[in-house]
C-alpha cells in the first residue's frame, strides 16, 4: 500500500533528527474515488451546536450553540453562523432556537430511529431541512406563545446545515470570541484595558487580517495580549514584529482632540503598553519565530507551555513522481545568543511564566493561562505603570509684537517725477 511507503519514508526521514518533516499526499486509495460529488453526498451536515440524546423527551437537546463575533462575521465572503441561531433563522421570519430546545424529527423522521441525529444530515450540506423541536427554552422569552408554558407540542423550524467544514471554522471564531470577551472581562475586573489577537496560523492574507481586526481596534490599550496557542505556522513573524517595535515619539492635541478623543500619538498605532505571548504546546514553527522575536527584542513576556520545536524552516520543492511529498527542512536559522536553531529547534520556546490549561478546568469554562497572563499584566502595570508625556501648558507667545509709544512716525516721501 501507499500507506506503507509513507511509513518507510517517515522513519527514514525521522533519521535527520529535525522538525519540520513531513510525509504527505501520494497516489492513495479512495474509497470515493477523490470525486467531490459524491464526498458532499456522504459528509454529515452540522447545525452548528452541540447536542446530547434525551430520552426524556425524545429526541436531541440541544447543549449550546456556537456563535461567533458579530463584528466579523465574514468567512471567505459569507457570513457563517449556526443554522439554529436567531442571527440566522429571524432573517426568514422564524425565532432562533436556544439551549435547552429539543429536536424531536429530521424531514419528518425520529432522530431517535438513527444511533446519532447527524446520520439524518448525511449530504444536507447547504440544502434545507425541516426540523420538529420542541422549544423548553426559546418559548419562554415570547409571552405571546400560546404554548410558552407548556413548550410540549412540537414547532416545524426550517433549516440550513453548514458543511464540517464551516462548523469547524465556526466553532474555532466562537472559540475566539469567548476568549476575547474573557480576557476583556478579566482585565476589567482587575482594574486596565487590555487588547486581545488570536493568530490561528502565520500565513497569508487571513493571518494578516487576524492581527489587523484584533491589534488596530485596541492598540490604544495599556495591555495586549498576541495568543498563537495552536499556531500551525507561518511566514510573518516579521511584519508582526516590525509594528510592535514602533515607539511614539510625537504627541498631538487640538482643540476637539488628544490621546483620547483622536489619533494620539505618532508613529501611527505604536502600541506604548505592555505585550504578552500566549504559547503552548501546539505552538509551531513561525509562531515560535514569533514568540523568540518578542523575548530577544525585549519587547513583552510569554506565558503558557513549551512550545513544538520547530526552528529549521523547510520546502516543499521536492515532489515525488505521484504527487506526494516528503518536505525537507533546509533553512538553518541563527544569532549570537543561541546560535544554530535560536534555542527552538528540538527544545520549543520556554516561556517566562509556565502554566498548563488543566483538561478538566479548561473544560468547565476557565482558561489559566489566559487568567495567568492577565495576573501577569495586572502585576507589570503596578511595578511599571504606562506612563504618558504631561501635556506642556499653554505654549510660550511668540508671535511680534511692536512697541507704539516709540515707534517713530513716517515722513512721507514725495513722489520721484
Amino acid at each position: 500500500k501507499r500507506e506503507d511507503l509513507d511509513d518507510a519514508m517517515g522513519q527514514m526521514a525521522s533519521e535527520l533528527s529535525a522538525l519540520h518533516v513531513f510525509t504527505m499526499g501520494g497516489d492513495k486509495n479512495d474509497p470515493l474515488h477523490g470525486g467531490k460529488t459524491r464526498k458532499k453526498l456522504e459528509e454529515p451536515a452540522s447545525l452548528g451546536a452541540t447536542v446530547e440524546r434525551w430520552h426524556e423527551w425524545k429526541g436531541y437537546k440541544i447543549t449550546s450553540i456556537a456563535e461567533r463575533d458579530p463584528d466579523y462575521n465574514m468567512l471567505d465572503g459569507s457570513a457563517i453562523y449556526s443554522p439554529l441561531s436567531d442571527r440566522t433563522l429571524r432573517l426568514t421570519g422564524q425565532r432562533g432556537l436556544q439551549p435547552g430546545d429539543v429536536i424531536v424529527s429530521v424531514n419528518g423522521e425520529s432522530v431517535l430511529r438513527v444511533p446519532d441525529l447527524h446520520m439524518l444530515l448525511r449530504g444536507m450540506a447547504g440544502r434545507s431541512v425541516r426540523l420538529d423541536v420542541v422549544r423548553l427554552a426559546s418559548a419562554l422569552n415570547d409571552p405571546n406563545d400560546e404554548w410558552a408554558h407548556s413548550g410540549q407540542k412540537p414547532e416545524s423550524v426550517i433549516v440550513v446545515p453548514i458543511s464540517q467544514k464551516d462548523a469547524s471554522n465556526l466553532r474555532y471564531a466562537a472559540w475566539e470570541y469567548q476568549t476575547r470577551t474573557m480576557a476583556k472581562r478579566l482585565a476589567d475586573e482587575a482594574g486596565f484595558s487590555v487588547g486581545y489577537v488570536h493568530l490561528r496560523s502565520m500565513s497569508g492574507a487571513s493571518a494578516i487580517d487576524s492581527f489587523f481586526r484584533g491589534f488596530y481596534p485596541d492598540h490604544d490599550k495599556v495591555g495586549l495580549i498576541v495568543d498563537v496557542r495552536h499556531n500551525i505556522g507561518g511566514s510573518i513573524d516579521s511584519w508582526v514584529l516590525d509594528i510592535l517595535q514602533r515607539k511614539a515619539w510625537e504627541f498631538w492635541k487640538s482643540r476637539n482632540m488628544n490621546m483620547d478623543t483622536g489619533i494620539g500619538w505618532n508613529e501611527r498605532f505604536a502600541f506604548l503598553g505592555h505585550l504578552v505571548i500566549l504559547t503552548d504546546e501546539k505552538t509551531s514553527s513561525d509562531a515560535e519565530g514569533l514568540a523568540r522575536g518578542v523575548s530577544e527584542l525585549g519587547l513583552g513576556q510569554i506565558v503558557g507551555r513549551r512550545t513544538w520545536g520547530g526552528g529549521i524552516w523547510l520546502s516543499f520543492n521536492n515532489p515525488l513522481v505521484d504527487g506526494g511529498v516528503v518536505s525537507a527542512p533546509q533553512m538553518g536559522t541563527y544569532n549570537d545568543h543561541y546560535g544554530w536553531g535560536l534555542g527552538i529547534e528540538q527544545m520549543g520556546v520556554t516561556p517566562h511564566v509556565d502554566v498548563d490549561n488543566d483538561p478538566r478546568v479548561f473544560y468547565s469554562g476557565r482558561d489559566m493561562q489566559l487568567e495567568r497572563a492577565i495576573q501577569v499584566l495586572s502585576d507589570w502595570l503596578r511595578d511599571e505603570p504606562i506612563a504618558f508625556p504631561n501635556d506642556p501648558g499653554k505654549p510660550k507667545d511668540m508671535s511680534l509684537k511692536k512697541d507704539l509709544d516709540s515707534c517713530p512716525v513716517p515722513v512721507p516721501v514725495p513722489p520721484v517725477r
